[in-house]
């Protein structure tokens, strides 16, 4: 996957900003609910709701903003729901109530694939377009939309790490959760990276759990830091890992001893880059990704097809990459990674 950086910098980030079942890989199915028998439906007459893994928190309110900002371009009902925590229990118990409604699309962002599998087949089996994102190989799902090749956005981050720590030392690697997929895909081909790449480094613990939560991570933090006296590298997973860590980093005075990074949004890891106690930061617009959701989605609903090469007419999902070894996953490419100087060219 090459570095959008460059391009996302040179084009500006104002332009990132702008802006039964369907049917997968060119096969074609009945249309879902919401769906006319020419299997088409007014945007008027569609109702999308998006869950995501937790509400209040900076990463999916930038989401909601995306889902908002589809809503009023194309008219369709759409609108986020999440629940106060990363229960997988609470996730399944909004979409079973969800489905009583009968809307034309869920999307969700799982805090558990698997613990969500059941409750997505009683979704698509009343008729239900399902989509997921940062869930690749989520069974019953219509589609799945990645932001980028997981894998090579694990072994980037690592690139990015091993360099700040000169490839030696000790290092960890924080997970929203053991069960949030995409986490552990990110950590672990950064770990094979790392074996590979960078032999004089070494992950002393397996991936720490914060449960995406900004204090729990920084608790958490500390306690590395006491625990291992010379480590020099942490990664983060979760959008409230990074900023969690680096409190930690800086009130142990080791902004310019212990390299940090990992996947955060700007608005959030603004002054710890600022400050030196986060190093470089990896994401992708929220935003956008809720859009490319309900763009999937609403292609379903109207009877169309999502292959190889499909232009959803959203930024970094312009090209669509088939994600080999599955039937219904699919990889756009949006990722971008920054420093304190390419982070504050973003407003969110």
């Amino acid at each position: 996957m090459r570095n959008r950086l460059a391009l996302v910098v040179a084009t500006g980030a104002a332009a990132a900003l702008l802006a039964g079942c369907g049917s997968v890989g060119g096969t074609t199915a009945e249309p879902a609910a919401g769906g006319s028998a020419d299997g088409a439906a007014a945007s008027g007459d569609k109702t999308m709701v998006t869950v995501v893994k937790l509400q209040g928190i900076a990463w999916f309110d930038r989401m909601a903003v995306g889902v908002d900002e589809y809503a009023e371009e194309t008219g369709i009902d759409a609108r986020v729901e999440g629940a106060d925590d990363v229960s997988p229990e609470k996730q399944i118990q909004i979409i079973q109530d969800l489905i009583a409604q009968s809307p034309t699309a869920i999307t969700v962002v799982p805090n558990s694939p698997e613990a969500l599998s059941n409750v997505l087949a009683q979704a698509r089996e009343q008729g239900i377009i399902v989509v997921s994102h940062e869930a690749s190989g989520i069974e019953n799902v219509d589609i799945d939309i990645e932001a980028f090749d997981n894998a090579a956005y694990g072994s980037q981050i690592m690139d990015n790490l091993g360099e700040c720590m000169s490839g030696e030392g000790e290092y960890v690697q924080f997970v929203g959760g053991l069960t949030a997929k995409t986490h552990m895909e990110w950590v672990g081909a950064a770990y094979e990276n790392q074996q590979e790449n960078f032999p004089g480094m070494t992950r002393v613990e397996d991936p720490i759990e914060s449960t995406d939560n900004e204090n729990a991570a920084y608790e958490k933090a500390k306690e590395v830091l006491a625990k291992y006296p010379d480590i020099k590298g942490f990664q983060g997973s979760a959008g409230n890992d990074v900023p969690g860590i680096a409190r930690a980093v800086l009130e142990a005075g080791l902004e310019d001893d212990v390299c940090v990074m990992g996947t955060s949004i700007p608005s959030a890891a603004e002054k710890y880059l600022a400050d030196g106690s986060i190093d470089k930061i990896f994401f992708w617009d929220p935003a956008l990704a809720g859009k490319a959701q309900l763009k999937i989605a609403e292609i379903l609903a109207d009877g169309g097809t999502v292959e190889e090469g499909t232009d959803l007419g959203i930024e970094g999902y312009e090209s669509l990459v088939k994600v080999e070894g599955f039937d219904n996953v699919y990889a756009g490419d949006a990722a971008v990674e920054a420093d304190a100087a390419a982070a504050a060219e973003f407003d969110f």
